[in-house]
């Protein structure tokens, strides 16, 4: 962020701000909020409300925290499976709510990968200044999400015993022999619960997907919000390079993606802006409302977590001496 900063910043350009765009920040936090009530209330629904709200955003506040702390291809979907657990729910439940949840994510890429094809058409959706690579690098990760789309939907919504051999199988593995007997009982529920998600009628999909879409409809608009607060720009093209944006996002190695999302955000929505000096601001903008929020929020919700854990131990530690004391010697 510093470097895209220190690349385009002049002196001055902060003058060239018009009071009545700077509302537009505003809007952008409100919409990143929104993101997030989308987001806990698609937990809460897959959870058939057996979550409360309050859990619910715990849980998506904390997927939001590991997803900023953890390379963008590992995800804070692990987090938010263990939270889950700690809010009543087993392990299997809670591993199939959040593979539901990762595949009506995996829809939505599929659904938007033909929209940026066609839309390719028309528009400049991904720069010309990225050349040859930036094009093969899209389309090889189009093709990507729709074959791992494809895969999710047949483990998840077709065959949930395909998910139970592919762990069986990697439980056959040295390092993970010693959890077989565990996990093998967290998978049959996993499986089970997978089966009674099919078994629900269409309207159950539609709703959790129209939650999920709104979601990313909001991560999407937050980087146009962002730089429609700070200059005028093309707003259909700036939408659809944000959507193409949030793909690559998908596939950083770095923790929350740092480093790669700033080159993005500066690549796809730079072009845009008249005034370059502005890119920086831009990014650093965007980047505190819809990163640095998230992880002060969900640092406070995982901490709740590990401190209800470290509660829960102390608790079945003092019951185990006082079984042991009250035993005759």
């Amino acid at each position: 962020m510093a470097f895209v900063i220190w690349l385009t910043y002049t002196p001055g350009v902060l003058t060239h701000l018009k009071a009545k765009r700077l509302p537009g920040l505003i809007i952008a936090i409100v919409v990143s909020f929104m993101r997030l009530g989308f987001s806990a209330a698609k937990i809460r629904y897959l959870s058939e409300k057996v979550l409360d709200w309050m859990g619910s955003f715990r849980v998506m506040l904390s997927w939001d925290f590991t997803s900023s702390i953890t390379p963008s291809v590992v995800g804070g979907a692990p987090m938010a499976t263990y939270a889950m657990t700690k809010e009543g729910f087993n392990f299997g439940q809670s591993t199939a709510i959040m593979l539901f949840s990762l595949l009506l994510d995996q829809l939505w890429f599929a659904l938007a990968v033909p929209i940026l094809l066609i839309s390719g058409i028309f528009f400049e959706v991904v720069p010309s200044n990225t050349g040859f690579i930036g094009h093969a690098s899209m389309m090889l990760l189009y093709i990507g999400l729709l074959s791992y789309a494809g895969l999710m939907a047949y483990g998840v919504l077709k065959n949930p015993n395909a998910i139970r051999k592919v762990v069986h199988w990697l439980l056959k593995l040295p390092f993970l022999r010693r959890w077989k007997d565990t996990v093998a009982g967290e998978i049959d529920n996993l499986v089970e619960y997978a089966h009674e998600l099919r078994k629900k009628p269409k309207s159950f999909l539609l709703k959790a997907f129209f939650l999920s879409t709104m979601s990313w409809l909001c991560r999407i608009a937050l980087p146009t919000i962002v730089v429609l607060s700070l200059l005028p720009a093309d707003v259909i093209l700036s939408v659809l390079r944000s959507l193409a944006m949030n793909l690559a996002f998908l596939i950083m190695p770095t923790p929350g993606g740092s480093g790669g999302v700033e080159g993005l955000f500066a690549i796809f929505q730079g072009p845009l802006m008249d005034r370059k000096a502005f890119i920086g601001l831009a990014v650093f903008a965007w980047r505190v409302i819809s990163y640095y929020i998230s992880i002060g929020l969900g640092m406070m919700a995982t901490t709740w977590y590990i401190n209800r854990s470290m509660v829960d131990t102390l608790s079945d530690e003092a019951a185990k001496e006082k079984i042991e004391s009250d035993l005759p010697s």
